[in-house]
């Protein structure tokens, strides 16, 4: 059996299993989806976001892109956002980097990657807006770690700037914007512990919608 026989194979397992434990499983998710997070994330083959996260289908709406990155022109991931909490309702937006991401790793790199140069500009310039900080740091891995952190933190900045998620903010309480590091070393997942309530409140400052 070839590994693409496999894929049919293992769903085929799959699904026969999912039936047996609940026979109403993919009865209910045809029905609808009720998620209460969307997730965004790197598109990294081994960042599985319902598997991290112990969750099952349809508790998570998944956006994911090499370094997870939330671009105010990228109509895709904004459709996401505006589909996840426009329509869907989530209660919490989580951007999730991971350590030993590729997509950052090559921004650090001065080297002309073609068609990859306009998106890694992206974390090249959160590189610009923290300089200080990680030219500081004198190690190259701890100075990489820190960019995978600071550009998760950037990417929660440019959600809680789009105007869904303000006005659903202020009008509902939610979603609360969240930014984590997953660690594929060892499994587990770290809170940023983005401050998003004072985020929001600055932001708002330059941001803010009218009519709100």
């Amino acid at each position: 059996m070839t590994k693409y026989e496999e894929v049919f194979e293992n769903n085929r397992k799959w699904c026969e299993e999912n039936t047996r434990r609940d026979p109403d499983f993919f009865k209910r998710l045809k029905d609808h989806q009720n998620p209460d997070f969307l997730f965004i994330g790197c598109a990294d083959s081994r960042v599985p976001a319902n598997q991290i996260m112990g969750l099952s289908p349809g508790d998570v709406f998944v956006h994911r892109n090499v370094a997870n990155l939330v671009v105010s022109t990228d109509i895709n991931a904004q459709s996401v956002i505006e589909y996840a909490v426009g329509h869907l309702d989530v209660k919490h937006i989580v951007v999730c980097g991971h350590y030993g991401c590729g997509g950052v790793a090559a921004a650090m790199q001065p080297a002309d990657l073609g068609l990859l140069n306009g998106w890694l500009r992206e974390i090249r310039d959160v590189y610009r807006l923290h300089q200080t900080e990680l030219d500081a740091i004198e190690g190259k891995d701890e100075r990489y770690r820190r960019l995978i952190e600071l550009n998760v933190q950037e990417q929660c900045v440019n959600i809680i700037k789009t105007a869904v998620v303000q006005k659903t903010y202020v009008r509902t309480g939610h979603p609360t914007v969240h930014g984590w590091v997953y660690d594929i070393g060892n499994g587990l997942l770290r809170d940023l512990d983005i401050p998003f309530a004072k985020i929001l409140e600055k932001i708002q400052e330059i941001y803010r919608l009218e009519g709100e």
